[in-house]
């Protein structure tokens, strides 16, 4: 079973040792995993066209930033100290997807109660988004900017598969996994806030060669060890259940906000967040858990 991975401070120990090992350098590191500080206060602009061309650097100091042309680290979760833990949600768009709202058989992708909710009770959040989400809802996404409790992070574009049998989901071709994230970046970085450089495959589907296609782009991949299954539940309890069960401190909690395929979510998150409180846990943006 895979262990948490370092990011950027730990990394550069661990490849002297392991250089003195024998170990190459662009062998992926798994151990504790912490991150940088957080981004700078939250601004809004306006959508606009993202540039075509990968940008594989970013503004120093983003949370989750690494040195491009290495194997990103594979983070699961952040330290077990502390009473911290990280709520994300991922706002999946696919070709269907959209295809269902064009048609009207869906209402809607976006669940703007769970997003009134973290307002109203200022409950910090992270969101990994698809490029063809922040497009769809250009509104929202400069609302999810605007607020300063809120990171934002990618999810990729269209939400295709990076390896085979990832669920049911189409698969991306190998030559363009770069691009596809690079333009992704670039799309939410156009509404400015608390930009991240954290990265989430779609169906936490990834291998060493999809890992390899990450390493121009200076990120750090965040996978996640409380899973709700909030796109599979027929009621709230079963994602209440799911994610009391299995968090700890440093937990990263991996949910939805794309409302249609994710009904329950909405009704499960005071739940949530009361059970949290329960055991003493504190929910905080994930550049801070990660960082302990």
């Amino acid at each position: 079973m895979r262990l948490p991975s370092a990011v950027p401070g730990l990394l550069a120990a661990a490849a002297v040792l392991l250089a003195a090992c024998g170990v190459e350098a662009d062998e992926p590191v798994f151990v504790a995993a912490s991150t940088t500080s957080a981004a700078a206060p939250a601004t809004t602009a306006p959508p606009a066209p993202p540039s075509a061309s990968p940008s594989p650097t970013a503004p120093p100091g983003r949370p989750g930033q690494t040195k491009p042309g290495l194997l990103p680290p594979v983070v699961d979760h952040g330290p077990r100290t502390g009473n911290l833990v990280a709520l994300t949600f991922d706002a999946d768009m696919t070709d269907r997807m959209l295809a269902q709202l064009d048609k009207g058989s869906v209402t809607s992708y976006a669940n703007v109660r769970i997003i009134e909710m973290l307002e109203r009770d200022q409950v910090p959040a992270t969101f990994f988004l698809t490029g063809k989400w922040v497009q769809r809802y250009p509104e929202l996404t400069a609302r999810l900017a605007g607020n300063p409790r809120f990171e934002l992070a990618n999810h990729t574009f269209g939400h295709q598969a990076f390896t085979a049998g990832c669920y049911d989901l189409p698969r991306i071709p190998s030559a363009a996994m770069t691009e596809d994230v690079a333009k992704t970046f670039k799309i939410i970085e156009r509404y400015g806030g608390r930009q991240t450089r954290y990265f989430r495959f779609p169906g936490l589907c990834h291998d060493r060669a999809a890992l390899r296609a990450m390493s121009p782009l200076g990120l750090t991949v965040v996978d996640g060890d409380v899973v709700s299954g909030d796109p599979f539940a027929t009621s709230w309890k079963p994602i209440v259940n799911a994610v009391l069960k299995k968090v700890k401190p440093g937990s990263v909690i991996i949910l939805h906000v794309t409302e249609a395929n994710a009904r329950f979510t909405d009704e499960a998150l005071p739940h949530i967040l009361r059970g949290l409180a329960e055991r003493g846990l504190q929910p905080a943006t994930l550049s801070e858990v990660l960082a302990g």
